[in-house]
C-alpha cells in the first residue's frame, strides 16, 4: 500500500486541504499519521475517488478512461509497468511498441525501425532555406507535416496501422533532422544522438540518453496528451495527432520547460554563478525551469533516475559540479525538488549537445504515447465535448 503526504492528495483531488479533511470528516476518506505527526492518505483510494468524482457539492473535473499510463506517488507507470524499471532494462522501440500493444513479446527485439525514403527526402528538403540555428522542435514540426503529407496511408485508424505509422513517423522525425556526428548504430537512440550531438555516443552518456527517451515515452493526461487525444478523438490522423501534441509541447510550463533549464545551466558557467542565476528568476517573480511538479509534490523519481545515470556517466564533470550547485541553491531556499527537464538539461549540458536538444528528446520520445492514447479514441469512437462554463455578460 502507497500512502501520500495531504499536498499531493489534494493536488490529485483538484481540491484545497480544507476540502480534502473535510472528505475526513465526512468519512469519505480515511487517513493514518505519519512518524513526523504528518497525515498521510492511501494512494489507492485517492485515485478511486478522482476516477469516479468529487462527493455531491464539487465541482466536476474532466476524466477519461485509459489504460495506457497510471501514475503513481513518485513515477509513472505503463501499463502496469514500472517506467523506471523499464529504463533500467529496456531500449525506446520496445517500450514505445508496449504502450502500443500491451503484447510483452516486444521485449524479445524486433529489427530496427525504418521509413519511406522518399517521404524522407522530401522532408529534408522542406528545410532548406530554414535558419541555421532553428531549434530542433520547430524542425520536427515541418517534418512531421511533410512525411504526413507524403504518406498515402496515414488514414488507416486501425491499431496494427497506426503503430506502424509510429515506427515510420519516429524513425522520420530523427533521420530528416540535421546530421551532427556519425550514428553508432541503428536504434532510435543511437540515430538521434547523431543529430543532437557532433561527439561520438560514451556507452554510459548513450544509456542515459535511451533511459531518457523510455521516461518520457507517457505521462498519463499531460497538457500535450489531453491535445493530441482531442484531435484524435475528431478523427485526426496520426500525424495530426502528433502536429497537435507538438504544437503544445513547446510551452513553457510543459516541454519547453526543458529548454528553460538548459538555459539555466548555460548561465551557470562556474558554480558559484548558481546562488545569482537563481536570486535573478526569484527577484523577477519567475517560475525556476526543471524544479517543481503538478503531480509529484514530493520528487519527480524519473529525474532522480536520469540525474544518477548522468553523473555516473560522466563523474567530475564540469557540468554536473554546476548542476549540483543549482540543486544545492534550490533546496538552501526551500523551492520545489528538480524534476525530469532539469535531469534532461544535465544531460544535454554534459553531452555537449545542441541548443534544444532536450525539448527534441522529450517530443519523440512521447510520439509514442501520443499515439497509444489516440488508438484508444479512435476505438471509443465518440468525440471529446469539454463544456465551458459561461461567466461573460449576461445574454440578451
Amino acid at each position: 500500500m502507497e500512502w501520500i503526504d495531504a499536498a499531493t492528495a489534494s493536488e490529485r483531488l483538484g481540491v484545497k486541504p480544507a476540502t480534502l479533511y473535510a472528505y475526513v470528516s465526512r468519512g469519505v476518506l480515511k487517513r493514518r499519521h505519519g512518524d513526523d505527526r504528518r497525515s498521510l492518505f492511501d494512494a489507492a483510494e485517492i485515485e478511486q475517488l478522482a476516477r469516479r468524482g468529487r462527493p455531491r457539492g464539487q465541482p466536476p473535473e474532466l476524466v477519461i478512461e485509459s489504460a495506457v499510463t497510471a501514475l503513481g506517488v513518485d513515477r509513472p507507470y505503463y501499463r502496469g509497468a514500472d517506467a523506471l524499471e523499464l529504463a533500467r532494462t529496456s531500449d525506446f522501440e520496445p517500450v514505445a511498441e508496449w504502450l502500443w500493444t500491451a503484447d510483452p513479446e516486444v521485449f524479445q527485439g524486433s529489427g530496427p525501425w525504418r521509413h519511406e525514403p522518399g517521404a524522407l527526402r522530401a522532408a529534408v528538403a522542406a528545410q532548406h532555406g530554414l535558419p541555421d540555428d532553428l531549434l530542433p522542435l520547430d524542425r520536427l514540426q515541418v517534418i512531421a507535416t511533410v512525411l504526413g503529407a507524403s504518406d498515402a496511408l496515414r488514414y488507416q485508424l486501425d491499431p496494427v496501422s497506426v503503430a506502424a505509422t509510429g515506427r515510420h513517423l519516429v524513425s522520420g522525425l530523427v533521420d530528416a533532422l540535421p546530421r551532427l556526428g556519425e550514428p553508432q548504430g541503428d536504434a532510435i537512440a543511437e540515430r538521434l544522438w547523431a543529430r543532437l550531438c557532433p561527439h561520438p555516443a560514451p556507452p554510459a552518456l548513450l544509456g542515459a540518453l535511451r533511459a531518457a527517451l523510455v521516461l518520457l515515452a507517457d505521462h498519463e493526461l499531460a497538457a500535450s496528451t489531453l491535445a493530441a487525444r482531442v484531435a484524435a478523438s475528431a478523427k485526426a490522423d496520426p500525424y495530426a495527432v502528433v502536429l497537435t501534441g507538438l504544437g503544445v509541447l513547446g510551452g513553457p510550463l510543459h516541454g519547453g520547460a526543458a529548454y528553460g533549464a538548459e538555459r539555466l545551466l548555460a548561465e551557470v558557467g562556474d558554480p558559484a554563478q548558481a546562488p545569482r542565476a537563481i536570486a535573478d528568476r526569484v527577484r523577477r517573480g519567475e517560475r525556476i525551469p526543471g524544479f517543481g511538479h503538478s503531480v509529484y509534490k514530493n520528487g519527480d523519481a524519473r529525474g532522480g533516475l536520469l540525474l544518477d545515470l548522468v553523473e555516473q556517466a560522466a563523474p567530475g564533470h564540469e557540468r554536473i559540479a554546476a548542476a549540483r550547485a543549482v540543486l544545492d541553491e534550490v533546496r538552501r531556499r526551500r523551492l520545489p525538488e528538480r524534476n525530469i527537464d532539469f535531469a534532461l538539461a544535465a544531460l544535454t549540458a554534459v553531452s555537449g549537445m545542441a541548443p534544444g536538444a532536450g525539448e527534441a528528446i522529450f517530443a519523440v520520445a512521447r510520439v509514442a504515447g501520443w499515439l497509444a492514447h489516440a488508438m484508444e479514441e479512435y476505438e471509443r469512437g465518440t468525440l471529446l465535448r469539454l463544456r465551458a462554463s459561461y461567466v461573460g455578460p449576461p445574454i440578451a
